[in-house]
């Protein structure tokens, strides 16, 4: 929703800035100089990336119209859920987490937290490390290593369609030249027209130059900076769920081991320390599943 309102931004200033002083609009339309920019942009896209990062920043753009899911009552969701499992483990042994591990849908510890459950990247993260504690053969520390691999590679990933975008973003202002060159060529090869033609086919000429520029810094290059903050948020969750379960590796009680993530997330979304201690009380609360069942 913001990045339409930001394009209508955008427009508003640009083209409202334009009609001020005395601009006509219909001197800006130029098919043609579209076709060049915006074509050349695309066929450079293709040329510049394989098939795999053209899937995925196709599969990226959708993502930019949505706003952040990453708020304080997510994370505190997050924080109570890891609570939830630290506690049970802590009490009855982490073979007790076995069911909850491989059936998170079923779980009823999951269930408290549907916003949590419907995302599946998150959910891998922390039943694949959970699956691993339990197995008992590695130590904190090669836990730790793996997940600063698995969150790399997260990163990697992401930066692929945001790069991409970035590059689109600075090709388009050339390509601007380019429309803008043609443009005058032609205006050059027709010489022998009136003086008041020549201006109008050097005036469509310029018009290139503007709409690669605005078309990189207005609307294409802002869209992998979007990209790279969505990123960074959902990293930011990853990071608090191995801070707060090598937290618990270590033998912090559950209550510690979260004030551990809480520390790690970003000011604008952290919960102050009342208000986690507040929601983890709530969590206290005994969940109505058998012991056994888990097992």
């Amino acid at each position: 929703m913001l990045v339409i309102v930001g394009y209508l931004v955008v427009i508003a200033a640009v083209f409202g800035g334009y009609t001020l002083v005395g601009g006509h609009l219909g001197a800006l339309y130029q098919p043609s100089e579209f076709l060049i920019i915006i074509g050349a942009g695309v066929g450079a896209f293709i040329v510049g990336n394989n098939a795999k990062a053209i899937k995925s920043t196709v599969h990226a753009l959708p993502l930019l119209f949505r706003g952040s899911k990453y708020n304080k009552a997510l994370y505190m969701d997050l924080m109570a859920l890891l609570f939830r499992l630290m506690a049970k483990s802590r009490q009855h042994g982490m073979l007790v987490l076995e069911f909850d591990i491989d059936s998170p849908h079923e779980s009823a510890i999951f269930k408290l937290y549907p916003r949590i459950l419907d995302d599946k990247q998150l959910v891998d993260f922390i039943t694949d490390y959970l699956r691993l504690m339990i197995g008992g053969n590695m130590n904190a520390f090669e836990i730790e290593s793996l997940m600063d691999e698995e969150i790399e590679t997260y990163e990697h990933e992401c930066e692929i369609p945001a790069s991409s975008l970035s590059q689109v973003g600075d090709s388009l202002p050339a390509f601007g030249i380019v429309a803008a060159v043609m443009g005058v060529v032609h205006a050059l090869a027709s010489a022998d027209r009136s003086a008041i033609e020549l201006g109008a086919l050097i005036a469509q000429a310029m018009v290139g130059t503007f709409l690669g520029i605005l078309l990189a810094y207005g609307f294409i290059s802002p869209l992998a900076s979007l990209l790279r903050q969505k990123k960074d948020e959902t990293v930011k969750m990853m990071q608090c769920i191995k801070i707060t379960l090598l937290s618990n590796i270590h033998g912090y009680a559950p209550q510690i081991a979260v004030e551990f993530g809480r520390k790690t997330l970003f000011s604008a979304e952290r919960p102050s320390f009342s208000e986690l201690e507040a929601h983890v009380k709530l969590a206290r609360e005994p969940v109505k599943q058998p012991v056994e069942e888990d097992a």
